[in-house]
């Protein structure tokens, strides 16, 4: 019989890799809608194109997920994510941010259970294994949420993510 600390933790673990699921569907759906130039162009100054967010998100997902809750060597470059000095074709930019998300939902899914609780330094910010979690969900909701305002300004259409779902329903 599982305990109840057992259960939260499976549910947990369940509802985070969901989220990251839910967030890899919605970036495909906008990556098939944007052309070669939309994937590569910045908004204006303060924005970042398509591209710099799947490379950040890489990164980050990488630096948090990989290194900090698995253990592997932190190889991040951050300022690389912002300044195209690892500038790649298209292919490779997708393919490499998809590979990293997914691995780092296999490692949710098999961390120990002692990992979750574990603290480590990641990034110089202090967090449990369960807050480094919550914050890759957290960062990449956000930047899926751009990506996705983006698409739909660009393209001026409605991604249908939400298609055959009554999304007026109340609460039972």
């Amino acid at each position: 019989m599982e305990t109840l600390s057992q259960i939260l933790v499976a549910d947990f673990r369940d509802q985070a890799v969901l989220r990251i699921s839910e967030s890899l569907e919605k970036i495909q759906g906008c990556l098939v809608e944007l052309d070669e130039e939309a994937f590569w162009c910045e908004p204006n100054k303060n924005s970042n194109s398509p591209a710099t967010l799947l490379r950040h998100l890489q990164g980050n997902i990488g630096q948090y997920i990989t290194s900090g809750l698995g253990g592997a060597e932190d190889q991040r470059d951050r300022e690389a994510e912002f300044t195209g000095k690892d500038l790649r074709n298209r292919k490779d930019v997708e393919a490499d941010f998809f590979e990293v998300a997914r691995k780092a939902a296999d490692l949710i899914r098999t961390v120990p259970e002692t990992a979750l609780i574990q603290r480590k330094r990641v990034q110089g910010f202090e967090l449990s294994g369960l807050g480094i979690i919550l914050h890759v969900v957290e960062h990449l909701s956000y930047h899926t949420g751009q990506l996705v305002y983006l698409t739909k300004h660009l393209r001026d259409i409605d991604l249908g993510f939400y298609k055959g779902y009554d999304l007026n329903q109340k609460n039972e």
